[in-house]
């Protein structure tokens, strides 16, 4: 379900001059919502800004679609009083939590905003019980409730936007060759591939792999390389977000758990497989290429795993300390 505020039913979008999108994080969230700047921007021709946490600006920065970025103050205060001068005719509020309440009721626009299911996703990391929306995708979700101010889904999937210089250097780190990326981090370890399964992976694939993802996987990445010094080269921790999203340009494959770098190569139409640890599909955040686009993707899950959903995010270790969502996995060929 989605919540309208203040909004009336017959606006549509040649009313509609600026406006305001709220999403503080984080890397795939934020990813999520490109589809969103892209077809307000197109179908209406409105200034669009965009408020966000400043760590994840640079997701943001090279977007074409956003005419303006504002970056989170520490102080709300401060962030409402530089947005209220900007005078919009319209909010959304993609992030739906206390600070993005009180700076859209500040400003005293309509809003929009929409429902998270955390209710629903509640009842089935809690209980199993599935009362989420089937075969739904969050973006899909976003454009059901934007189709009534005359917005509709342009069915091109997300965006990102890799600068030159990035694209620049991420071409002269990888092979001349195919090769797979295997993105080895993510915030939670419940997401992260395990070490035994990277090393299936790598095995399995003829063609080298690179491997991405931050500093916290660097010890793990290193031991890797040193292992399969022939087929491996490590950039785990060494190149900035940007970068990595070029290597998965160039990549043939992208493996992956369920990560901010995965959205990027959905973005990127790259075909994908990944891993799904603590979380599901079902939770509507799968790889989304766009109804326009064929999926690439395979998802890989032990289903009926009793302990499963354990998390809408994950954990720093396996409540159940077996780790079977991930380690009872099949590695494809």
């Amino acid at each position: 379900m989605f919540i309208n505020e203040r909004l009336t039913l017959h606006q549509n979008h040649h009313s509609i001059k600026k406006v305001l999108i709220i999403r503080f994080s984080s890397i795939g969230d934020i990813v999520l919502t490109t589809p969103v700047i892209r077809c307000i921007k197109q179908q209406t021709g409105a200034e669009v800004h965009y408020l966000t946490k400043p760590g994840f600006a640079g997701i943001l920065e090279h977007n074409p679609y956003i005419d303006r970025l504002f970056l989170l103050s520490n102080s709300i205060q401060q962030s409402i009083k530089e947005l209220k001068k900007e005078n919009y005719d319209l909010v959304i509020d993609l992030h739906k939590n206390i600070r993005s309440y009180l700076i859209s009721f500040a400003l005293r626009k309509q809003t929009i905003r929409f429902d998270k299911l955390n209710y629903e996703k509640w009842l089935m990391v809690r209980f199993k019980k599935d009362k989420l929306p089937r075969d739904k995708h969050l973006v899909d979700r976003y454009f059901d409730e934007l189709t009534s101010i005359g917005i509709r889904n342009d069915g091109l999937g997300l965006d990102y936007f890799i600068t030159e210089q990035d694209d620049f250097a991420a071409k002269e780190l990888v092979p001349d060759v195919p090769f797979q990326a295997l993105v080895m981090g993510a915030t939670y370890y419940t997401k992260r591939i395990p070490d035994v399964k990277c090393r299936d992976i790598i095995t399995k694939y003829k063609y080298p792999t690179v491997l991405l993802g931050g500093k916290d996987v660097s010890d793990q990445a290193k031991q890797l390389s040193a292992d399969f010094s022939e087929k491996v080269i490590n950039l785990c921790g060494q190149v900035s977000l940007g970068v990595s999203a070029g290597i998965i340009k160039y990549s043939t494959r992208v493996v992956s758990g369920d990560t901010g770098l995965m959205h990027i190569a959905a973005a990127l139409q790259k075909p994908l497989i990944v891993f799904w640890g603590n979380t599901i599909p079902g939770f509507g955040m799968y790889p989304y290429y766009g109804k326009n686009n064929r999926p690439l993707h395979i998802n890989l899950e032990v289903k009926n795993l009793y302990c499963r959903p354990c998390s809408k995010l994950g954990f720093d270790h396996c409540p159940e300390k077996h780790f079977r969502c991930m380690m009872d996995q099949e590695i494809p060929e």
